[in-house]
C-alpha cells in the first residue's frame, strides 16, 4: 500500500487528485464542528451522554462525531446511504428503473439525479422529526416556529453539502466520494475510542505486567479482526469456464479459458447495516420521544434490541437481541446477493458466447450449479460478517469495552481503503499505458 501511495506521487495527475481529496476532508472535519443555530449544545451534549453506549454509538461513529457535536453536518450522509439502498431495491423492482441502469453511463447518471432528490427528501424528513423531537424535550435554545425552520434547513442544507463534497471527490479526486468520507468519520473517531481503552484497561492496572499484557490483548484482538476482514473481503471462488472455438472467415477464435469470481462476501457491509438499522430503529425513536426507560414489556423488548444489553453476564435474557441479530444478518446477506447477481442472466450470456462450465450443460443446469455454489460461498460470507460483527459486541459486553467502532466500522474501513488502493492503482496502469501508446 504505502508503495502504490509512493508511486502515486510520482504521477503529477493522481497526485493533485489526492492533494484535491486531502483538501475537501479538511472541508468536510471543518464543517463538522461548526454548530447548528438555535440548538442548546450543552443540554444536548448532556442528553447525548447518556445515549452515546447505547443506539446512537454507531450512528455518531459513521457521521464523525458531527452528531455528537449536533453540527451543521449532524446527518452527514446517512440520507445518501438510505437513498443508494432504495435506489438499489427498486431498480430490481421497477422495471423502467432496471431499464435505466442497463442502458449504459446515459441510464446511470440518470439513476444517479434519481438519488440526489431521493437523499434531499430523505435528509428533509429526518430533520424535521429530529428538530421537532428535540425542540420538544428542551434541547432546541428556544422551540417555536422560526428556531424549527432554521434547523431544517441547515440540517437539509448541509446533508446536501456534504453529498456535493463527496461527488466533487469522485469526479476530480480519487473516487469513490462518499465511500471516503464515511471512512473518514469512523478514523475520526478511532484516537478517543483507543483512548477509552487505554484508560479502562491500561491506564489503570496497578501491577505493570497486566497492563502490558492487557495492551497485548487489545492489539492483538485489533489485528486480527483487521486481517480476517482482509481475507474476507479479497476472498472468492473463482468459477472455471470455457469458451468454444469458433471459426469467423478464415480465423479460428474463441477456445480460451477464464472464470467467473464469486465473492465470498458478496453483499460486503450492506446486510450488516440492513441488520442494524432494522434492530436499532425503533431504540433510536424511542430514544428520541423520551421512551423506553420503564419496567413493562416494550421497555424489555427495546433493551433486547439494544446493542449495549447484550453479552452482559448479568442480564443475559437481553442476548436474545444478539441472536436476532446474527440471524437478520445471515437473511440479509442471502437477500441482497440474490438482487444484485443474476445467476440464469450469466448462464445465458455464457450460452451465447460459446461458454461452459466443464462438467455443467449450457443454460438452466448452470444456472441451478451457480445457484448451488452461490448458496454455499454467501453462507460462508454470512458467517464471516456475524464473527466481525459479534466480536466487538462480545468484548463490550463481557468487559465493558465501551467505543463507537465496531465489527461494521471496520469492515467498512478496510473495505473501502482496499477498493480506493486497487482504484489508485488501476489509474496509474492507464497513465503508463497513455505514456507508452505516446512514445
Amino acid at each position: 500500500m504505502l508503495k502504490t501511495l509512493r508511486n502515486a506521487f510520482k504521477v503529477k495527475d493522481i497526485r493533485n487528485r489526492i492533494i484535491f481529496t486531502f483538501f475537501m476532508l479538511i472541508i468536510i472535519r471543518i464543517g463538522s464542528q461548526l454548530p447548528v443555530p438555535g440548538v442548546d449544545r450543552d443540554v444536548f451534549a448532556n442528553w447525548f451522554s447518556g445515549q452515546s453506549n447505547d443506539a446512537f454509538s454507531f450512528f455518531d461513529a459513521i457521521t464523525g462525531g458531527s452528531f455528537e457535536q449536533m453540527s451543521i453536518f449532524a446527518l452527514n450522509i446517512t440520507p445518501y446511504i438510505t437513498s443508494s439502498i432504495i435506489m438499489q431495491l427498486l431498480t430490481i423492482a421497477i422495471p423502467k428503473l432496471e431499464e435505466m441502469q442497463k442502458d449504459g453511463e446515459e441510464g446511470r447518471k440518470k439513476i444517479a439525479e434519481i438519488t440526489r432528490y431521493v437523499t434531499i427528501g430523505l435528509a428533509l424528513i429526518e430533520s424535521i422529526a429530529m428538530a421537532i423531537g428535540f425542540g420538544r424535550s428542551n434541547y432546541l435554545s428556544e422551540y417555536n416556529a422560526l428556531n424549527v425552520i432554521v434547523v431544517v434547513v441547515t440540517l437539509t442544507a448541509g446533508s446536501a453539502v456534504l453529498m456535493w463534497l463527496g461527488e466533487q471527490i469522485t469526479e476530480k479526486g480519487i473516487g469513490n466520494g462518499i465511500s471516503i468520507v464515511l471512512v473518514i468519520n469512523i478514523l475520526s473517531r478511532l484516537p478517543e475510542d483507543f483512548n477509552v481503552l487505554y484508560q479502562q484497561f491500561i491506564s489503570g492496572q496497578s501491577v505493570p505486567a497486566r497492563a502490558v499484557l492487557a495492551a497485548v490483548v487489545v492489539i492483538a484482538v485489533i489485528i486480527a479482526m483487521v486481517v480476517f476482514v482482509i481475507l474476507l473481503q479479497d476472498a472468492e471462488r473463482k468459477i472455471p469456464v470455457q469458451y468454444s472455438k469458433k471459426i469467423q472467415g478464415r480465423k479460428q477464435v474463441g477456445g480460451q479459458s477464464s472464470h467467473i469470481p464469486l465473492k465470498v462476501n458478496t453483499g460486503g457491509v450492506i446486510p450488516v447495516i440492513f441488520a442494524q438499522s432494522l434492530m436499532q430503529t425503533p431504540v433510536i425513536v424511542a430514544s428520541i420521544l423520551g421512551k423506553g426507560n420503564g419496567t413493562g414489556i416494550g421497555s424489555k423488548i427495546l433493551k433486547g434490541l439494544s446493542q449495549s444489553n447484550w453479552c452482559n453476564p448479568s442480564e443475559p435474557i437481553y442476548s436474545i437481541g444478539l441472536v436476532v441479530y446474527i440471524a437478520l444478518i445471515i437473511a440479509f446477506a442471502y437477500f441482497y446477493t440474490s438482487i444484485t447477481f443474476n445467476p440464469l442472466e450469466i448462464a445465458n450470456n455464457m450460452k451465447k458466447q460459446g461458454g461452459f462450465i466443464p462438467g455443467i450443460r449450457p443454460g438452466k443446469p448452470t444456472s441451478d450449479y451457480l445457484n448451488q455454489m452461490l448458496g454455499y460461498i454467501v453462507f460462508i460470507g454470512a458467517v464471516g460478517l456475524s464473527i466481525v460483527a459479534f466480536m466487538p459486541i462480545f468484548f463490550s459486553g463481557v468487559f465493558n469495552a465501551n467505543v463507537s467502532f465496531g465489527g461494521t466500522s471496520i469492515i467498512i474501513i478496510v473495505g473501502v481503503i482496499i477498493e480506493t488502493i486497487k482504484q489508485i492503482e488501476s489509474q496509474m496502469l492507464v497513465r503508463y499505458y497513455k505514456g507508452f501508446l505516446n512514445d
